[in-house]
């Protein structure tokens, strides 16, 4: 594992993110907190059980419960990413408003191995190319890389499909 805080890692994987951005280095980041079959524990949360064996929890109560809790740590991490993006300027306004950041995981229920309906987050105004604040369900079947194509339109990339995809998403602008 990383040795120290896991916390301030991922503070200062953020913090190089925002200064490529800001140093204009890059135009693309991609950074993987966890992945799915990570059975990294979080000691800091007063959870010694890998992340991956709580995902089978069968339904027990006290296992969901500390998938919650990481759940939560990481939803924090991504509301501390987000707020750094959010006080940092870019051309006339904030480096959040010109991003399109993508938050999620390929299984929505690790117990089941379900891959469907998956908690996704895309954050940023996109150069105001995506209306923010809102929910959006797609109907059941939609592909992921519809968003990642969408997202390739916004950069100017014309691109007939992205892996599976079987167009761009509606009512993102």
């Amino acid at each position: 594992g990383i040795p120290g805080d896991y916390r301030e890692h991922l503070r200062l994987m953020h913090e190089l993110m925002v200064l490529s951005f800001r140093l204009d280095l890059t135009r693309v980041c991609t950074m993987m907190w966890a992945n799915e079959g990570t059975n990294r524990s979080f000691p800091f949360l007063e959870i010694p059980e890998g992340h991956h064996h709580l995902s089978h929890h069968k339904g027990d109560v006290a296992m969901i419960e500390k998938i919650r809790r990481i759940n939560q740590f990481q939803s924090e991490m991504l509301a501390e990413l987000l707020d750094l993006m959010a006080k940092t300027p870019e051309g006339e306004g904030r480096l959040l408003d010109n991003v399109m950041l993508v938050y999620g995981g390929a299984i929505s229920d690790g117990n089941r191995h379900d891959h469907d309906d998956l908690p996704i987050v895309l954050a940023g105004g996109g150069g105001g190319t995506i209306h923010t604040g809102h929910h959006k369900r797609y109907s059941q079947g939609t592909p992921l890389c519809n968003l990642y194509l969408s997202m390739l339109e916004r950069m100017g990339v014309d691109a007939e499909r992205f892996g599976d995809s079987t167009g761009v998403l509606s009512n993102l602008a």
